[in-house]
């Protein structure tokens, strides 16, 4: 029993990546209807800019958390306006050709400069060494990074449905069509709320850094299954996706300790079965999937 609780808590540790990814992700489609390939390279960007700052400048890890989602934040909104835009009136599928060669060149630059080869990050002093968790104890880092995933998530939230602007954002992600026809110019909201989306992969990217190996790949291995994590919570759904993050993570956990060689597997049979119960998604409308 122990050691099935201290798996389940790994995967809610895990689960807070896939649910910040998530989250992101699921933002900007619900906005654009642009499935954005290259969110795992920015997640990736955010991990090997902390890197970056600490080598280079010596920043602290702490200040990576504010600076790097920042700066990737603007990023994505030059990105958003500068190429994505020009494309959104076409067929999706030209978006989705565009974002997945934006992450094979990102994946690419990295790789010119730092290698294949994984660059190590230390935790931040004070969050090193364990705590007490009652039955077990458990890092400390890992700790601070699920509940901070969970206070990120219910910031935005709150932001999301206790504010007007969030109010508009939100009808804008999950009802676009409507929200249009109420007359609110949707399109003016759509940059900042892209450069949002990437500001959060960029935070995820900071948190994984001491615990993941920072390298160019590292993106490109979570992305896929950030995508059946989105699919599973339902397009365009926040609440879903952030859910179906951790949902994910802890049945990936567990399958690692009982049939750790079909783990990986899981999570896509687990979105098989929601697709053949709820086409939409868990917490999708059926009125809101986009074909």
């Amino acid at each position: 029993m122990t050691e099935l609780l201290q798996q389940l808590v790994n995967g809610l540790v895990s689960g807070s990546f896939y649910a910040l990814l998530a989250l992101g992700l699921s933002v900007i489609f619900g906005m654009l209807g642009v499935v954005n390939f290259a969110h795992g390279a920015f997640y990736m960007l955010g991990a090997v800019g902390a890197f970056v700052l600490l080598d280079t400048v010596g920043l602290s890890w702490w200040l990576a958390l504010l600076v790097v989602p920042i700066v990737l934040g603007i990023l994505g909104m030059a990105f958003e306006r500068l190429l994505v835009a020009r494309l959104v009136s076409l067929d999706p599928l030209y978006n989705f050709l565009l974002t997945f060669g934006i992450a094979l060149i990102l994946q690419d630059v990295v790789r010119l400069r730092y290698g294949v080869a994984s660059q190590p990050y230390s935790r931040p002093a004070l969050l090193d060494g364990s705590v007490d968790l009652g039955l077990f104890d458990y890092p400390k880092y890992q700790v601070f990074v699920f509940a901070f995933s969970v206070v990120v998530s219910v910031l935005v939230w709150l932001a999301l449905t206790r504010t007007r602007v969030g109010v508009i954002v939100r009808a804008s992600t999950e009802r676009p069509e409507l929200t249009r026809a109420l007359g609110i110019d949707v399109r003016r909201w759509v940059t900042p709320v892209f450069g949002f989306g990437i500001a959060l992969a960029g935070l995820a990217g900071v948190l994984a850094a001491p615990m993941r190996a920072v390298n160019a790949n590292m993106g490109a291995d979570i992305i896929i299954v950030i995508f059946a994590v989105v699919v599973i919570g339902g397009l365009g759904s926040v609440f879903g996706s952030v859910t179906a993050g951790y949902l994910v993570g802890m049945i990936t956990a567990v399958g690692n300790l009982y049939v750790p060689a079909f783990s990986q597997s899981l999570v896509f049979v687990l979105m098989a079965l929601v697709l053949l119960v709820r086409p939409a998604g868990l917490f999708g409308r059926e009125e809101g999937v986009r074909t």
